[in-house]
């Protein structure tokens, strides 16, 4: 019998990210009809999508041994699961937000409605605030509840516009998430699930790391060697060779792919030609 590792992917708005790093990862997700359990190109791996709300707890109890879900309902389920990698995607902020015309400052002495779907971290945030409250358990559109159902909400956003949109502005900011992925604990004790989460960490940290960065290739004239090195933003040092025909040298580097748009000009500058960038797949650090 082979062994599995059961992998739950989030459907929603994380779902597209997390399966194209697992593409770039090697594995292939494919539809299964209409049911939730993907086919996996890895035979060692059994997928099944599941709300990210739901994930954390399942990955507690040990139905699911690694999972992609936001750091927002693993604080708001208070799972005891192990974080194994922030993948930086998705990133939202959880805040708390009112109708731009409310006086912040008169809340505390009136008993207000809270709409939420995260209702721990709203009971936990507005206690510790020592704000009077009743709580509206929301699924959902929670800024569709103000001004006649709700006095405040708590959810997550990304740009605000929606805030903006519903005349709301942010009260308090409670917590950043972002997409984070997940293991059971026990799992992790299991020698041969250890080593295949392990191996499946290190590539998705590559795949994370390869998109951060940029290969640049260029020739240099041996007299402007010199001068070319120290302007060389690396990983920790260029590669050099000589030129067929004692035409001056080849360099390359690795580059955050954020500075490519400064470091081209400053790389002609000091004697650089014929200068090619490559995009990376993956980098193993």
């Amino acid at each position: 019998m082979t062994n599995k590792l059961k992998l739950a992917i989030p459907k929603g708005r994380m779902y597209d990210e997390v399966v194209a790093v697992l593409r770039e990862c090697g594995i292939k997700l494919s539809p299964n009809g209409r049911n939730y359990r993907p086919l996996v190109n890895d035979l060692e791996i059994e997928a099944k999508i599941l709300k990210p709300q739901n994930i954390p707890k399942l990955v507690q109890l040990g139905s699911q041994d690694i999972a992609f879900t936001g750091y927002d309902w693993v604080v708001e389920q208070d799972a005891k699961v192990e974080e194994l990698l922030d993948l930086g995607l998705d990133p939202v902020k959880v805040v708390a937000a009112m109708p731009k015309e409310t006086d912040a400052n008169k809340i505390k002495s009136q008993n207000i409605r809270v709409a939420s779907e995260y209702e721990n971290i709203t009971r936990k945030f507005l206690e510790k605030k020592g704000i009077n409250y009743v709580f509206i358990k929301s699924y959902g559109a929670s800024e569709v509840f103000v001004p006649e159902d709700a006095d405040m909400i708590v959810d997550n956003m990304s740009s605000g516009q929606t805030l903006r949109e519903n005349n709301l502005e942010i009260f308090s900011e409670i917590l950043s998430s972002s997409t984070r992925l997940i293991a059971n604990k026990q799992s992790l004790q299991d020698p041969w699930k250890k080593r295949k989460i392990s191996d499946l960490v290190m590539v998705i940290q590559s795949v994370l790391e390869g998109r951060k960065k940029l290969l640049v290739e260029m020739n240099v004239p041996e007299e402007k060697l010199q001068q070319l090195i120290p302007v060389l933003p690396c990983m920790k040092a260029p590669t050099i060779s000589k030129l067929y025909g004692g035409q001056g040298y080849a360099i390359k580097v690795a580059v955050d792919k954020e500075c490519i748009r400064e470091l081209i000009p400053i790389l002609k500058k000091n004697g650089a030609i014929d200068i090619l960038v490559f995009g990376l797949q993956k980098v193993v650090l």
